[in-house]
């Protein structure tokens, strides 16, 4: 009768051990809020005041930044990746709704330290078809069914001086467009590097993503708005400069912890 009492016992001890093993294997996790501000060049963007100049040599203003990131992917130093899953890796960013402009991640964030996040600028897939944003702001982003619906990857709004000193509005809208009986993506996948971020235990770390405006217009195509006009949404070379120019336009400017 005691062989059974001693199967039982060194079961429980099993299973316990296991329990306890488990508890202490947990990896400890924090958080990240990725906050979002826009400069030109030097300076802060100003809006709605016409004291910008591009490479080609256009004057302009800014009157609105609009636009998508998604597949949101952090890497730590031993290479092994997190995907963002809030908000199904997907935020809309405005600059002129402050809410946008900090996205509190959700998700649970190992801790240890990371060296690149990369993202899709605009949407792609599911994510990226008629109805899936059915509230605003997200769903004034839609991008006409005509040309293939979905949503603008980019808005960027304002007025630029012409050759004849006349202001001109310009819409630069970003997204897939119609080509024959297909459409092509102008969406691009960027990657930065992290300069010692640490996500700490029981700690929210943030991040600062920067757009460089002006650097849409440059490198390495100089975009000039008396070529190209005003509205660029079925111009595919206008696009394909500003998908090209996309990759120095996003940087990371800083982060600190948040004990």
């Amino acid at each position: 009768m005691s062989k059974p009492f001693k199967i039982s016992k060194i079961l429980r001890l099993a299973v316990l051990s296991t329990l306890l093993c488990c508890a202490g294997c947990h990896k400890p996790t924090g958080s990240i809020t990725l906050n979002f501000s826009f400069v030109n060049d030097n300076g802060s963007l100003q809006l709605d005041s016409c004291m910008y100049e591009n490479p080609a040599g256009n004057l302009y203003e800014v009157t609105d930044v609009q636009y998508f990131i998604s597949k949101v992917m952090l890497e730590d130093e031993s290479g092994n990746t997190v995907e963002i899953t809030d908000n199904e890796g997907v935020h809309y960013v405005d600059i002129r709704i402050p809410s946008t402009l900090a996205w509190h991640i959700s998700d649970e964030i190992p801790a240890g330290s990371y060296r690149t996040i990369s993202f899709v600028f605009g949407l792609e897939g599911l994510q990226n078809t008629s109805g899936f944003f059915p509230n605003p702001p997200e769903n004034n982003m839609s991008w006409p069914d005509m040309i293939g619906g979905g949503y603008h990857y980019m808005k960027i709004n304002g007025r630029w001086v012409d050759e004849a000193g006349v202001k001109q509005p310009f819409n630069l809208h970003t997204g897939k467009i119609s080509e024959g009986e297909g459409f092509i993506d102008n969406t691009f996948t960027v990657t930065l590097p992290l300069e010692q971020f640490v996500v700490s235990k029981n700690a929210s770390s943030d991040l600062s993503l920067e757009m460089n405006v002006n650097n849409w217009f440059s490198d390495p195509y100089i975009f000039d708005f008396n070529v190209f006009g005003g509205s660029i949404m079925q111009n595919r070379e206008a696009q394909e400069v500003l998908q090209a120019n996309g990759h120095n336009v996003l940087s990371i400017q800083k982060n600190h912890v948040n004990r």
